[in-house]
This record gives C-alpha cells, structure tokens and sequence, in this order.
C-alpha cells in the first residue's frame, strides 16, 4: 500500500507541476516586478484609525441626537395643552393613510374624509432604499389607539415643530439616516416622511415595544414574573395570562434579567431556569414556550408565589442587573394580602417594586391586589381581554422612568442598541437613543412631572460602518469585527442572519460567530472591558460551505472605540501581513491588459470571471457575472482606472492580474493537452478579483463564486499547504451524480506563495479540474500492481502468488480517497463514482466509524444560530381541557357549587371559547402571506470533521467477530487526502452507529428547553457560561471616566451608582462574577448565555416612586387611559 500511496503522490504532484503552473507563475509576478509595490498591513495602526473612523461616524449622530432631544423638551415644555384640540386643527403626514384606504374595512375610505392628513410626493432614494418626502416628516400611529384622542392630538400638535430640527440636522450631517421621535403615547414621527410599510394583515407595530425604545425609556432591571395557576385560573383567563406574560417578556432587553414562576399552593420555575437570567432573545423564548405548558390547578398560595420571587431578587451569587428590582403577579384575584411577607422581605426600604395584575372578567374583591402594588411602590393593573394586554404589560416602563428624569443630566446617555432589523427597509441597523424628559410642572413650586416624553433615535445601517473597513487589502481570510459589552456582534463577516424579525433584536454572540476556544474567551473578555490588545493563536475556522474545519493560526488585534460601547477587533492571517498594489501608470499597458477582459479573448485566453466589487460609482451591479462584466467593459469605456468616481486601488489591481493570468495561458496553459491527463479545466484565481478558467468551454460548467474570497476552495487553499482537493458537493438527500458528458470533476487547487525581499505573501491560488470518470479508472491503475495503464491486468487469487490490489480484486478490496472532511474523492468500485462527494459514513458507515476511533478523523460540533426553519404546528399545550376546572358529579348536585367562582370560571371559559376561538389561532392566510410565519430563526447543529493527530500509516481490524474486517489507512502527503484499503464486509454484522455530518436541527432551541436543561447537567461536555471581568472602582474615581469605562469597568454591583446616590440610596453590592478557569464543565450544546452581565445604564433604584403611592400620571391629562382605550 505504501508503494501505492507514493504513486499516487507522485502522480498528483506531476500533473501540478504541469498544469498548476505554480512555479512559472511565481516567476510571472517577478518578471512584472516593476508593475506593483508590497505594502504592509500593520494591524494596530489599521484598528485604530478604523476605530477612529466608527467613533467619528456615531459622533456626528450623537449630536444630532442631542439637538433633537434638547429641542424637543424645550417644545414640550412651551406648549399648552389645548382641552377642545379637534382632528381637524392638526395637518400632518399619516404615513398609514394610503394603506388604509386600500382597507375596505378601513373607517375612513375616501381620500377627502381625512381632512388632516397630508398627500404627499416621494422620490426614489438609494440611501434609505425607499420613497421618501425631506420636506415633511410622517406620523405613524398603533392600529389601537385612537387618532382623535385629545392626547394624541396633543402630542402631535408640538411635536410638529421637530420637522425643522429634522431637516436643520440633515443639512448639517447629509449622510444621517432615520430620525425619529417614540413617544411614550405611541405616536412616531419621523423623517423623512416615507408611505409606513404596512403588513397584509393587522399592523401590531408599536414604538413602545422596538427594541432601541425599551432600551432608551428604561435602565436595567431585575424581574421576576410570578403565575397563579390555581384551579379558578381555567379557560379563556389562563389564555390572557400566557400572553400576558409573553408580552411582558418583549418589554425586556438583553440589559434586563428575568424568571417567570407559577404558583398555587407551592411556586416553582416554569422553565428550567432556576435564577434570574439574562433577557437575550433565546431564554425569552425559552421562558415563552414553557409558559404554554402551565396548567391550572390547587389553590391559590400568594405566599409561595412572593417568596420565590423575593428569593430569586436577593440571590447575590448570580449575575444580575442589580438596578431595578421588581415582582409582576398575574392572577385572577385573592384575599390574602401577605403583608407577612413585605415586611419580611421589602419593608421598610421598599427596594422592590410590586405590580399586580388582575386577569380576566370575575367578581373578585380586587382590593388586596391594588394594596399590594400600593404599598410597595408598584402599580395595579386590569386585564379584561385580549384588547387590554398590550397596553397593559409596558405602562410599567413609566412609572420605571421617573428615577431617571428625577436624576436629569446624569441619566441622559446616548446608548446603542443591538443589532436589528430595521421596520422601514433599511436592513440591519444599529440605532443610538436618548430620552426626552417632561420639564413641565403641575404648578408653581411644585415638583416636576416625573415623566419620560419618549425616547428620540437615529439609526445608522451596518453597511454604512462596513464602508469604514478595509475591504481586500486584508486578502480572503483577513476580517474586522466589532462587539458591544454584552459580546454580541456589531460587525462579523459570519453575522448573516438567515431569517430576521423587526420584533427581536439580531444577537450573536462573538464565540458563536466563530468556533469557540479558550483563546477567543480571553479576548471577547478583554474586549468587554475595553482593554486594547494582540494575540497570536492556533484556532479551528469554519470553511465558507460550511463543510470543513481547518486548523489555522490567526493574529487578533483590538481597540476600544471610544465614546461609543463597541470594541474593534481585526483579525489577519501571517501571510496577510503583505498584499499587493499595482501600479500600472503606462496607460497603453492598461488597454493591452484590459483587452484580455473582452469576451472576444476568451476563445484563445480562457474564460475571465471578475469579482462583482464596487469598482466604481456608476457601476450597475448583477448577480449575472456575464452581465456584470458587460457593464464593466462599458463602463470602462467612458472612464479610466485613474477617474475620481472609480476606487483605482480595485481597478489596478484587476487590471494588473488580467495581465499576469493570460501571461500563465501563453506560457503554459495553451501548449498543453489537457486531454493527456484527463483535465477537464486548468484555472487561477487571484486577490486582484480575477478568476481565469482555461480553456473557453470548461466555464459552461464552473459553479464556483466568481468572487476569490467568498469561494471556498480559494479560502481553504490559502490555509493549506500543498494540493486541497474538493469533490462536488452532494447531499445525502439528493440522487446520486450523473456521470454525462465528461462534466463532473474534481477541483485539486493550491496558493502560489511569493517572498520578495524577505517579505511572504500569497497573491494567487491556481489548481485544475480532475476529469471524475477518468481519474477513477487511473486511481485504480495506480492502486494496483500494473506499472503502467497499458500493461495487461494480472489475475490474482488463491492459486497464484501475487499481492492483491485495487484494480483486480475489487470484489474483495475497498480502495478509497477520502478528503479531509471525510468526503469521498475517489473508489475502485464503480457502484460508487456517483456517490463523489458524500460523507464517508453515507457510503460505508462502518469503516469511517473506525476511522474515527483510531484517531484518523476529529469531530468538531458546533451551532449555528442564524438558521431558518419552517415553523412548527401549534401545540395543544394552551387549549382548554389541559387546564379546565372538571367539576365531580357531587359539585354538580351541590347548590353552593352553583354559586361558586368555579362554576362561574367554567361558563365563562365554555362561554369565551365558543366566542372568541380565532383570537388564540394562527390565521391560516396570514400565515401563507407572511414571511415571519412560515419560517423562523432556530439553533441548527453543524458536525464536521477534520484530520486527527495520525499522520503516518496505521493497520487495524474491525472486530466484528466472524465478520471481522482488516484496513489501512495511509495519509497522501502534501495533500488534504487519506488512502484507506479494508476489506469488503463479508456480512451485515458488523454494522454500527453511523456518524452525522450534515446539519441537524438542534434541541438546544426554546421548544427543547426542558431537554436542554436535562443535558446541561449530564456532565458530558462544556458549556461556557460567560462572565465578564469588570473591576469595581470607587464611585468618586468613577465621575472622572467616560461613561464608555464607567460601564465597562465597575463591577456589577456598581450599577447605577453615578447617581443612585442623588435619590438618596446606595446599591447593594455583588460578588465578582467567577473567572472562566473557575465556571463548572457542562455538555455542549451551550445553553443561551445568561451572562455576562449588560452594561449597567442609569437608571432606577432610587426613590421617584408614584406620587402619592398609587396615583397614576401617564400623559399632562389624567385621562390619558380612558383616551386610549378608545
């Protein structure tokens, strides 16, 4: 087998040599020496001054975030309320005037009835990627509040007078983005005006549920969110609680820790949570489909309930916000009014706030429930129905705000959002926020309002920062990223969401953005705490196709942006450390080169595929490479590679490797037979942009990306020394391959490493394309006794003394190429060819198992968690039965029973359920028409696998009994190849586990959370639970930072201590979060992370409070409830 392996090795090597042209290239680039300079990348001037860039960028919309807010507090605070204000007296834009005259259901159906809503023209603008209006700003409404509420028109009569801070802002800074204004009533305005894209269905959109709102109207909180579940809590009541509690969930950030508990007679977890965790979108929906299994049963115990909830809040050994604290009952009423407990757990300091709410339609005394809010600085809420549920589970974020205006310029910090889907078309943005304060007074002397007006916002999309990156100088593999302090992404070439819902922020975390190490922990921590830094590491990267694992070694240089609550991160291979320039000042060399570009040339210099970049200004891109270099060529024919609108840098640098290519198809490609060697192509790919496949006809069938640094093989060649063969992809899924018209190959391909002036770079990767059919009859040859194809076969077998090979004893001998991945490359058993490409274990499950055992084969498993999956059929969790009160035939005949909540409970669930069905149904319409329901983010889980540390040849047997097997295996040097000779299987009992590489749907999702609890504590592997180094620091020390270190720096404890003191408290400390050598080993899969902590903001904990204990001031007019629920 050894001599076969060297044949092989010599015989790949040959045809390299021959028709690579690696060397020949080499000297092409040394002979235009003259044609291009060796620039350096030095990564922490590159960090820096991109960071330097990102902080300008954000900066210029910090003030204009100011101005806005300053303005719109001076407006409020001059206007007059107007008692008899009419619809009529306010002209403004209602950007949901044309959808709901498309609405025949709509009130208002003709154009004249709107008196007060403006028409409008638009223009098409490529920067907000939409129609828009810059003289006007528009209005959009919730679908459930009245426009011609006093309040409503109110508001929008002074906030009408932003429209010229808008516009003033925009002449100042052209590049700003959305401007907008939440208001804590639920209008937005914003600017410029532009038709609201409305949903085919209901428009359920509020401002006071985005994410960049929440995170502006309020400061970090801790929430426990208690249930009864007793059996009076049955039928249509126990639905409103559910989704009560889910909208309750949507109230919170990732700055916010939560627990959701039910309780009767005992409390207990809904979830397998057991202490507060972080409010990230995955334990959200975790705690979300726990809440549907919740059945109604017992008695009520409010006691059991509130000392859970008190003892999830004063567990200090957890990470936790500790800021706002806070208890949210649901229940449909009770007479104990455990005042035991509060003055056990919370009186006299009162440092939790207590909000009821009382569910559904009964006759219960509701006066315990409002004393319980009341005497712990809470509020009470009613429930009724469905109607009363949204507006009622976020009027909490009101009372939550007074801290922050009672605390003025100390709570006013400009903060940036997560990553998020942008409700206007904009795509993925961030968005930075600051909120607007009541300074009016309810009279002279008196104290101010203690209301927050809203949260004003200015989005900025992550395309706009990307344009502050270097794109291609850092070569394929080179990236930049960004994180915030909770370590999610703020840029990432991984950040590609698969499926994105405006509702949910878009949070990947960094160390799943990328495969997870000790490592890329230590930097994610240092970069948390704002700390600059370079490390060189050996880690594992994902190939693009997502198929294989390579293990590669990696510079990461970081920096603070400053001001801001990002980090920058770059990361470079060694051999990015240099990259080309050309420098092509002889034009009429530039029309020589640009010649070769004209699909006139293609014919006898090959195919040229150019990279779709943006070349310049004008340049029309299309997904259609033929196309795009159409509008290349031109374009080029109006402009020159030096024209002010083009990015010369790009434009040499393709000209320059157009050159250098054709000069490989005049000194090698073109005198070659490819035939000779069963080639089916022979090509080169550069950094420049140009992929040159040879000859003309092979380019019918080239799959691959036009792009060089988004094609795989470009990518893994740079990574791997020597020939990286990659088979056509297959899925196991899929039939088989169809071996016609000599089409199927098999690409070997392998980087072109230049040193100029002791200085190493890797410009090229040039490979061929293995003819499949040819090269499988040629493996067999090679694998066998013969020494050349047309030496006749010698027959062996018992008889005869001679060794057995692959080409003769292929009934008795499995002889395979397997790549690295553990995919097939080639067979001598024919039956096989059309399974080229699929994962070994597909073809013969039991001799990659042993590959695996011996160590030839690493398993890597990790998680995608920007995956789409087609949505799951409702469960009947919620539906009636699992939580009706079933009376016995001794209730029914029991008079008093009649008269009891119990029976009432029953009639009304039997009653609403026969009524109000369709209000807990998906609408099967709605569903087909929209996205979100037919597809929804899920956690995938990928398996792939890698060489192991066996590098020589290695025997073993497959113990199988009487069905034992004998293999070798043997690893091909300078190639990503393993040769494995085994005996065929004489029976089926040697059949075991077959292992997985495709992508599996994970139970590490929130359908699966119980599942995900059970394997958390088997024990079987790790799991990091994340925690963030932060160093606690004087308060008096901690003025005199940067709020960006403030945060950063303090430790948890810390939270709101900037001016928590002011309100006349001091926060309670908490033990330093363990490092990570300390955290328990867990099985993978990594849960949601529950830590590390959210960067504390100012906010609450002081004593702000409602006035008066319970009265409730929500707008300048006490009733701005009963307006609303109009």
């Amino acid at each position: 087998m050894q001599h076969w392996a060297r044949r092989l090795e010599q015989e790949i090597d040959g045809v390299m040599r021959i028709f690579g042209g690696v060397q020949q290239l080499r000297e092409i680039y040394k002979d235009n020496r003259n044609l291009f300079e060796v620039q350096e990348n030095e990564p922490q001037k590159l960090v820096e001054k991109v960071a330097g860039d990102i902080e300008s960028l954000l900066d210029r919309k910090v003030q204009a975030l100011k101005r806005l807010a300053d303005a719109a507090e001076n407006f409020q605070k001059a206007h007059r309320w107007q008692d008899n204000i009419k619809e009529e007296d306010i002209l403004y834009y209602d950007a949901k005037a044309d959808a709901e005259l498309d609405d025949p259901e709509s009130e208002d159906v003709e154009r004249g009835s709107k008196a007060s809503t403006l028409r409008l023209d638009f223009v098409e603008d490529s920067n907000f990627k939409n129609k828009v209006n810059y003289s006007y700003t528009a209005v959009q409404i919730p679908t459930d509040i009245y426009k011609g509420s006093t309040v409503i028109l109110n508001e929008l009569n002074w906030t009408e007078a932003l429209e010229n801070v808008f516009i003033e802002n925009r002449r100042q800074d052209p590049t700003l983005l959305w401007q907008v204004f939440g208001s804590a009533t639920g209008v937005t305005r914003y600017y410029p005006a532009t038709p609201w894209r409305a949903p085919k269905k209901i428009d359920l959109y509020d401002v006071r549920r985005r994410p960049w709102y929440i995170q502006g109207a309020s400061s970090p909180k801790d929430m426990v969110i208690i249930v009864d579940v007793s059996g009076s809590v049955s039928g249509l009541t126990l639905k409103l609680m559910k989704t009560s509690v889910c909208e309750m969930l949507d109230t919170l950030s990732d700055d916010d820790y939560v627990n959701v508990a039910s309780f009767n007679e005992k409390a207990q977890p809904v979830s397998c949570f057991t202490h507060l965790v972080q409010a990230n979108v995955r334990n959200k929906k975790v705690f979300k489909e726990a809440v549907q299994g919740m059945v109604a049963k017992g008695t009520t115990g409010y006691k059991a309930g509130f000392e859970y909830a008190f003892d999830q809040l004063q567990n200090s050994n957890i990470t936790r916000a500790n800021c706002n604290k806070m208890i949210m009952m649901f229940t449909d009423g009770g007479e104990d009014r455990v005042q035991d407990v509060f003055e056990k757990y919370n009186w006299p300091n009162r440092t939790v706030r207590v909000f009821t709410f009382s569910v559904g339609q009964h006759n219960y005394d509701v006066t315990p429930l409002q004393w319980m809010a009341c005497a712990n600085k809470g509020y009470y809420f009613e429930i009724p129905s469905i109607g009363a549920i949204r507006i009622n589970t976020q009027e909490y974020l009101d009372v939550l705000g007074r801290p922050m205006v009672l605390a003025g310029k100390e709570a006013k910090q400009v903060q940036w959002t997560n990553v998020y889907e942008d409700a206007l078309g904009l795509g993925l943005v961030v968005t930075g926020t600051l909120p607007v304060f009541n300074l009016t007074q309810d009279g002279p002397g008196e104290k101010k309002n203690q209301l927050i007006l809203g949260v004003m916002g200015i989005d900025v999309a992550l395309n706009d920062i990307k344009r502050l990156t270097p794109n291609y100088t850092l070569g394929a593999n080179g990236y930049v990223f960004a994180i915030d302090l909770n370590g999610y992404v703020l840029l990432h070439p991984n950040l590609k969401p698969q499926t994105t819902n405006f509702r949910e922020p878009v949070t990947l975390d960094f160390l799943d953005a990328e495969l997870e190490d000790e490592n890329k922990e230590e930097i994610r921590r240092s970069m948390i705490d704002g700390n600059k830094g370079h490390k060189q590491i050996r880690t594992l990267v994902k190939s693009l196709d997502e198929r294989y694992v390579d293990e590669v070694m990696r510079n990461y240089t970081w920096v603070p942006i400053r001001s801001t609550n990002y980090s920058l991160g770059l990361v470079l291979p060694p051999y990015s450390t240099f990259y080309l320039q050309a420098n092509l000042s002889d034009q009429i060399l530039q029309v020589k080169y640009f010649e070769f570009l004209l699909p006139s040339s293609f014919e006898s210099e090959g195919h040229v595929f150019i990279a779709p970049r943006e070349y310049c200004k004008d340049l029309n891109a299309s997904d259609n490479n033929t196309e795009f270099l159409k509008n290349f060529i031109e374009l080029m024919e109006k402009v020159t590679p030096d024209s002010k609108q083009c990015n010369n840098f790009l434009l040499h640098n393709l000209i320059l490797d157009t050159g250098i290519t054709q000069q490989l198809v005049e000194r090698v490609w073109r005198d070659q037979d490819l035939n000779t060697y069963s080639l089916l192509a022979v090509f080169a790919a550069t950094d420049g942009g140009i992929t040159r496949v040879f000859p003309n006809k092979a380019a019918d069938d080239w799959t691959e990306n036009p792009e060089p640094f988004n094609a795989s093989f470009y990518r893994r060649s740079l990574d791997n020394h020597g020939y990286v063969f990659k088979p056509p992809h297959q899925d196991a899924l899929l039939r088989p391959l169809e071996l016609e018209n000599d089409t199927v190959g098999i690409l070997v391909s392998t980087a072109v490493e230049l040193s100029l002036g002791g200085r190493t770079l890797r410009p090229a990767v040039v490979g061929v394309k293995l003819d499949l059919e040819a090269w499988a009859e040629k493996f067999k040859v090679l694998a066998s006794n013969r020494t050349h194809q047309d030496q006749p076969q010698k027959q062996c077998g018992p008889s005869s003394h001679c060794e057995m090979d692959c080409e003769v004893n292929n009934e008795d001998l499995l002889c395979v190429l397997i790549d690295d991945g553990g995919f097939l490359v080639l067979s001598n058993q024919n039956h096989q060819w059309d399974q080229v490409g699929r994962f070994f274990s597909e073809v013969d499950a039991n001799l990659m198992l042993a590959l695996y055992n011996n160590s030839f084969y690493t398993r890597k498993e990790s998680y995608d968690y920007q995956a789409a999956c087609a949505p799951q059929p409702p469960g009947n969790l919620g539906a009636a039965p699992r939580g009706v009160f079933v009376p016995t035939i001794a209730d029914f005949l029991n008079l008093a029973w009649w008269t009891s909540a119990a029976a009432w409970s029953l009639f009304q669930q039997l009653l609403y359920g026969l009524i109000y069905h369709s209000w807990f149904q998906a609408d099967p319409a709605e569903a087909e028409g929209n996205p979100e329901a037919r597809e929804s983010s899920c956690v995938m889980k990928q398996t792939q696998y890698y060489f192991g540390s066996v590098n020589a040849s290695y025997n073993a047997i497959i113990d199988c009994g009487n069905c034992s097997r004998l293999f070798h295996a043997q690893r091909l040097t300078n190639t990503n190849l393993l040769f494995v000779v085994a005996e065929k299987p004489l029976c089926s009992q040697c059949e075991g586990g077959r292992l997985l590489q495709k992508e599996t749907h994970s139970q590490r999702t929130a359908r699966s959370s119980v599942n995900w609890c059970r394997d958390r504590d088997t024990g079987e592997a790790r799991i990091s639970a994340l925690t963030t180094t932060r160093r606690k620091i004087p308060q008096t020390a901690a003025a005199e930072l940067p709020s960006r270190r403030r945060w950063a720096s303090w430790s948890p404890c810390s939270c709101c201590s900037s001016w928590a003191c002011l309100l006349g408290r001091s926060p309670k400390s908490t033990p330093t979060p363990r490092a990570a050598s300390e955290r328990p080993l867990l099985p993978l899969p990594r849960p949601p992370r529950l830590s590390p902590a959210p960067p504390p903001r100012p906010g609450g904990g002081g004593r702000g409070g409602l006035k008066g204990g319970c009265r409730r001031s929500l707008a300048p007019k006490p009733h701005l409830a009963a307006e609303l629920s109009k």
